[in-house]
């Protein structure tokens, strides 16, 4: 079997649609570099060979491009179908590119008659890999062979340093250093991230100039220091409060989460949003507090309101139980009116 030395096309002039980008996060510290944008120090680098699991002495190159592979023989029949098709028209074009060998996709013997693109091929696959930094890598599959197998590769999970979209690497709990950018889908997690921050400003505006006593509720139940808010609270700070806080600038740093979390409790009825701040708050002032046992009951009294903030708001919601729920009041309104 002949070496092969791989000769891949410069970055200049590749089309942008797609690239590997760096990622970062502002909510992961990573020795300071997330404060001005960046996932490395300039300059550095990071280069992966393509990965290669081996059992039994047997090597298995995640390509991407082998109909044989586990996560293509898990399909179903008609998705495997297909997805063999789109193998083997790939694997097709690259053979043709790479080694001026056709092959039928159709042939029987498909897989014998490859040259290079066999699965197998050790000195071929052993000599791909991707090199990172700080600049993205622009990947243009229909000009460049290499960046079509690359795009395989990364979408197969060929390599570990590089995310399948910007949403699987924000949902990572070990975020990577880069992540596979296609346009329409890293536009798509960003307007959806938009709408929903939209929607929690017009719904803070629409509280401000219509309810900001239930404004002021609001704030309580979102901010962890919601003893800071009274009912003399003045309605700007209410509003640049909570306005800092959907855009993650508050005590939830995760604009999605925070956004997220506004719209839920916004939504609350007046009488859901004072019991929960009448919790919250009564826990603060020691007006309820934990037990023997880890329940949670008043100063006052034995009562068992539950052994969560969540199961004292289901019992003092209950109106069997509205004479708990008047006494912790009586204690918590004056701090709200003072």
């Amino acid at each position: 079997m002949s070496d092969y030395t791989i000769v891949e096309k410069y970055q200049h002039g590749k089309n942008s649609t797609i690239a590997v980008r760096p990622f970062f996060t502002s909510n992961k510290e990573n020795m300071g570099l997330e404060q001005y944008g960046l996932s490395l120090h300039d300059g550095v680098y990071h280069e992966e060979n393509l990965a290669c699991l081996e059992m039994n002495g047997v090597k298995r190159y995640v390509t991407g491009l082998n109909e044989f592979a586990p996560e293509v023989k898990m399909l179903s029949k008609e998705k495997k179908k297909a997805k063999i098709i789109e193998i083997r028209n790939a694997v097709a074009q690259l053979e043709a590119e790479l080694a001026a060998n056709v092959v039928d996709p159709e042939d029987k013997d498909f897989w014998n008659k490859l040259t290079i693109m066999k699965p197998d091929n050790s000195k071929f696959w052993d000599k791909i890999s991707l090199r990172c930094g700080n600049d993205p890598v622009f990947l243009d599959p229909d000009k460049d062979p290499y960046d079509l197998i690359k795009l395989f590769a990364i979408n197969a999970g060929g390599f570990s340093i590089v995310a399948k979209s910007l949403r699987l690497a924000k949902e990572a709990n070990n975020p990577p250093k880069f992540y596979l950018d296609t346009s329409e889908e890293s536009l798509g997690t960003r307007t959806e991230l938009s709408k929903l921050k939209n929607r929690a400003l017009v719904e803070l505006q629409k509280l401000y100039d219509t309810n900001t006593t239930k404004l002021m509720y609001v704030a309580k139940i979102c901010d962890t220091d919601s003893v800071q808010y009274i009912k003399s609270t003045p309605n700007d700070i209410l509003y640049e409060n909570m306005d800092n806080y959907i855009n993650g600038l508050g005590t939830e740093s995760s604009k999605k989460r925070a956004a997220g979390q506004f719209l839920e409790v916004s939504q609350l009825t007046m009488e859901e949003l004072k019991i929960r701040a009448l919790v919250k708050d009564a826990l603060y002032y020691r007006f309820i507090t934990t037990k023997a046992g880890g329940w949670i009951e008043p100063i006052d009294s034995g009562i068992r309101l539950g052994k969560t903030p969540s199961e004292c708001f289901d019992f003092l919601k209950n109106p069997e139980n509205e004479e708990a729920l008047m006494a912790i009041l009586d204690k918590v309104e004056p701090y709200w009116a003072s």
